[in-house]
């Protein structure tokens, strides 16, 4: 006989660590007790009556009225993410630039001033570069690890610092305590986006920033089913200035989506830390191989912010690495990098990273393919340059499928 009663639930204690967090941090679950949450693929919400569906759209009363606004699926995944992550509160998004889109347009005017790093991913130095630029906010690029640089680009009109630690492709770590520093003492706030290093690995609110921005698209739904994203940060700013953004512009994260990133967390921590082992190793074997100019990966000791990254990454450097072809000319050393993505067998070519597959693509001409070549050579993105996301594919298998084509280049001289 079906049960028409309410299932018991026991709030969960204090203390519990993030492992535990990402598998019982949810919604509490129907009167039908289901033990894996419920996916609530619906677009309104019957009201008990008038005055209450009054007093829910004017957010007097709690209660879902129609999923732009809000969905138990998308709640589940947003508390979730928040427990992870150390945050008050955190609100989902279409995808990852759509959580960056919410986040300057909540935060920013005409006339206001950010500063970014030049070497972040492409799809955002474009956003805050070119799109918001339309609307009078000013943007700054300046180096990823040198503070003074971010210290020299403050003005009057500041507003926001925003990072992304480790940066895609290179993976140049920057000092999330100086920052947070530098941006609280201009009355600024810094938002950090923490899509490589995953909570699993590090969380910036615990070093001072202020904001986190997912790309859940990548590593929290971790099989690259699904497009989703994510703001965290302070209930204040979530329930006053984004949440009524996203019911008005309307980049809201779907119930499936956000379902299926809300199970896919249940994983995340035992699936960056095997594809961060996988990673060192990968990255260990090619900085030696005669083929490689230089190897891009924060748990190498010839890392320029290796001591950094060590201390803010929970000692491990993650699972995307980047490393430069050899070529006499820019040319060959493109030709080289395409040799060695058309070799691979088991590296599937795809600008996606976080996947349990290891992917493998050439940033030159896919993330970073809309920005002039200044802007590449400025953000250090050459056309030798290769990006690999470590899957959990043996290693030694990833070695040999690196090396037909490396191998080869290395016979060509």
């Amino acid at each position: 006989m079906t049960p028409d009663h309410p299932a018991s639930t026991r709030p969960l204690p204090d203390g519990l660590h993030p492992d535990t967090l990402a598998l019982h941090t949810s919604i509490a679950p129907s009167h039908y007790g289901e033990n894996s949450e419920a996916l609530y693929l619906t677009s309104g919400f019957v009201q008990p009556d008038a005055a209450a569906s009054a007093r829910r759209f004017a957010g007097e009363e709690d209660g879902y009225t129609y999923t732009r606004t809000a969905n138990p699926s998308v709640t589940a995944f947003e508390r979730r993410l928040a427990a992870l992550e150390g945050a008050e509160a955190a609100v989902g998004t279409a995808s990852g630039m759509a959580a960056i889109l919410v986040l300057g347009l909540g935060l920013l005017k005409a006339g206001d001033h950010v500063i970014c790093s030049r070497s972040m991913f492409g799809s955002t130095m474009k956003l805050f570069g070119t799109e918001f630029a339309r609307f009078g906010v000013q943007t700054s690029f300046v180096s990823q690890t040198d503070v003074t640089e971010w210290q020299a680009a403050l003005r009057p009109n500041t507003r926001l610092l925003f990072a992304e630690t480790p940066t895609n492709p290179l993976t140049e770590v920057c000092d999330i305590r100086a920052l947070a520093a530098l941006a609280h003492g201009h009355g600024a706030l810094l938002a950090v986006d923490n899509c490589f290093a995953t909570p699993v690995l590090q969380r910036p609110l615990s070093l001072g920033a202020d904001l986190v921005v997912h790309s859940g698209t990548k590593y929290l739904d971790g099989q690259g089913r699904v497009m989703a994203g994510a703001i965290c940060g302070p209930r204040k700013l979530m329930d006053e200035v984004f949440t009524p953004l996203l019911r008005t512009a309307g980049p809201v994260l779907s119930p499936f989506n956000a379902w299926v990133v809300h199970k896919g967390m249940e994983t995340l921590a035992l699936r960056v830390q095997a594809q961060s082992r996988h990673a060192l190793r990968l990255a260990q074997w090619l900085e030696r191989h005669p083929a490689v100019e230089r190897v891009f990966y924060p748990g190498l000791p010839t890392h320029p912010q290796h001591a950094l990254a060590m201390a803010q990454q929970s000692g491990v450097g993650g699972a995307v690495i980047a490393f430069s072809v050899k070529g006499a000319t820019v040319e060959q050393a493109r030709a080289n990098a395409f040799g060695v993505i058309d070799s691979c067998r088991v590296c599937r070519v795809a600008t996606n990273l976080g996947d349990v597959k290891s992917l493998i693509c050439h940033p030159a001409s896919t993330s970073h393919g809309r920005l002039s070549e200044a802007e590449r050579q400025a953000a250090g993105v050459t056309q030798g340059l290769i990006r690999l996301a470590v899957g959990l594919e043996h290693p030694a298998d990833l070695e040999t499928d690196l090396a037909r084509g490396l191998d080869h280049c290395a016979r060509m001289g």
